[in-house]
């Protein structure tokens, strides 16, 4: 544990206080309800831009009859709430419930803010009954034997990497050229998607490869161009966990990939890549907006040829036109890797369940009505409507006992980018016993996994992978996350000046 000198404190809080705006708190030691004598319970959101408010969620009007409370949301985005958790945590002031919002580790190292919520299991029956059937989701919350904060589960079929590697088949056919199978097959495709207009449009504004900005808080992520690490032999883990910050595991024994020969070939080879104009030279820099417009052109003219991401959706709306020019392959193998001995992220559970969806307020003035919305969300019938949309609306449809069909009108919601749902960031489960036709992302990201079943295959997923539930123990918690941002802080822009 470090100290910090009072000054810091009361500067940090007067911070703190300053960012909080509209997070203000709601909890308190006296109870509070509305004009008809309902209990208030404030629960904070952090959402994706894509979807509705959540006031025009149907599903969230009738949780709030189901639980006869008066339910106070409060929305932010990814970004805001980058900006305001710290400052949040900092003043103590926290919604009584938290949608994504807060991990495990933040409540281990802000323990007096968040209620025990394993310690009130009888009063969530179905969170119980979540941790029975799948003992894996309780094991990634649990830090020193404690639940605090819940995780989530979607359906079976996100039991995939959600990490991919995309390339333009169209542009492959046009050219003559075969999927990639090595760096340096690689290479003749980049030049030539740099060269020869692929896109037929007459002008060199082809980007062969399109790699997302490094984050500044940790090595690897969602969709890294560390991702590249498999290619030579180490497997990555990027949705959650270990992996993100460099660390691997090998024949069982533990390292970090930022201290090997394979680390420095890859930054070699992104090196490569700038200075022979096959990625951008402002790609470690730019920012989500940009690289998301970058791969989906105009929405007629492709400009990218290859990127890592989720499956051909990020290039435009499933079946539009330019999304069907992609597809997933595996990795190429490094120079001097065997074809045997490539890899591929091993992340599918990490992609079926997160770990940071629902934590309480240990000051919440109603406990009570908190727990009786808590395990209504984790009901079947709340759980896929988060997931889904709303059943009364139309979005969703309930097809038997625990099928359900997603519908068009759903999937014309998402094609225009107002997600009546919470998708991947519900704060529920799916049963394995629970069927759904029709999920577009889980149909997707399912067949894009399908390519690396061969690659998965070259490694042992017990001895060559951290589980997705190590994680540190509560006592150094502030030590490692201190230590974690010292090291960051001074090795991203080292890393940058390489890549670049």
């Amino acid at each position: 544990m470090l100290s910090r000198k009072t000054a810091v404190k009361v500067g940090a809080a007067i911070s703190a206080f300053a960012m909080l705006g509209s997070l203000a708190a709601c909890g308190g030691s006296k109870a509070t309800t509305d004009s008809n004598g309902k209990p208030i319970v404030s629960i904070l959101v952090v959402k994706n831009s894509n979807q509705t408010k959540m006031s025009e969620m149907t599903w969230a009007k009738e949780l709030e009859a189901d639980c006869d409370c008066s339910i106070q949301w409060k929305e932010v985005s990814d970004d805001q709430w980058g900006q305001q958790k710290n400052a949040s945590l900092a003043a103590g002031e926290i919604s009584d419930l938290n949608i994504r919002a807060f991990n495990p580790d933040d409540a281990a190292r802000n323990s007096s803010a968040f209620e025990k919520l394993g310690d009130d299991l009888d009063k969530l029956p179905n969170v119980k009954k979540f941790f029975k059937e799948q003992p894996t989701a309780k094991k990634l919350v649990t830090v020193d034997g404690k639940v605090t904060v819940l995780p989530s589960s979607r359906t079976k079929g996100f039991l995939a990497s959600g990490q991919h590697f995309m390339i333009n088949k169209t542009w492959l056919d046009k050219l003559g050229l075969s999927v990639p199978k090595t760096w340096d097959d690689l290479r003749k495709v980049m030049q030539a998607f740099k060269t020869q207009d692929p896109n037929g449009n007459g002008q060199a504004d082809e980007i062969a490869f399109n790699p997302r900005e490094l984050n500044t808080g940790k090595i690897g992520d969602w969709w890294s161009p560390f991702l590249l690490m498999n290619s030579t032999g180490i497997a990555t883990h990027f949705n959650s966990g270990p992996s993100q910050q460099g660390i691997y595991v090998k024949n069982g024994k533990v390292g970090n990939w930022m201290q090997t020969k394979q680390f420095r070939q890859v930054i070699e080879f992104y090196h490569e890549m700038v200075k022979n104009g096959w990625a951008p030279s402002d790609w470690v820099t730019v920012k989500d907006d940009k690289y998301n417009a970058r791969n989906q052109s105009d929405g007629k003219t492709a400009k990218v040829g290859m990127v890592f991401g989720w499956d051909e959706s990020a290039f435009g709306s499933y079946d539009s036109a330019l999304a069907k020019q992609y597809i997933s392959i595996p990795i190429p193998s490094a120079d001097g890797v065997s074809a045997e001995d490539t890899v591929w992220d091993g992340s599918s559970e990490a992609n079926r369940y997160e770990d940071y969806h629902m934590a309480m307020s240990a000051n919440a003035a109603n406990k009570d009505a908190c727990l009786k919305v808590i395990n209504l969300l984790y009901s079947e019938k709340y759980s896929v409507q988060q997931m889904l949309g709303s059943i009364s609306d139309g979005y969703l449809k309930k097809t038997g006992a625990h099928s359900y069909k997603e519908t068009e009108k759903f999937h014309k919601a998402q094609d225009e980018s107002k997600v009546p749902a919470l998708e991947d960031r519900l704060a529920g489960w799916i049963s394995d016993k629970v069927t759904v036709e029709g999920d577009r992302g889980m149909d997707h990201v399912a067949s894009a996994d399908k390519p690396y079943k061969e690659q998965y295959s070259h490694y042992d997923h017990t001895k060559d992978l951290m589980p997705i539930y190590v994680r540190v123990g509560e006592s150094d918690q502030n030590t490692v996350a201190n230590n974690n941002t010292a090291l960051f802080n001074y090795a991203i822009p080292v890393v940058s000046k390489w890549l670049a």
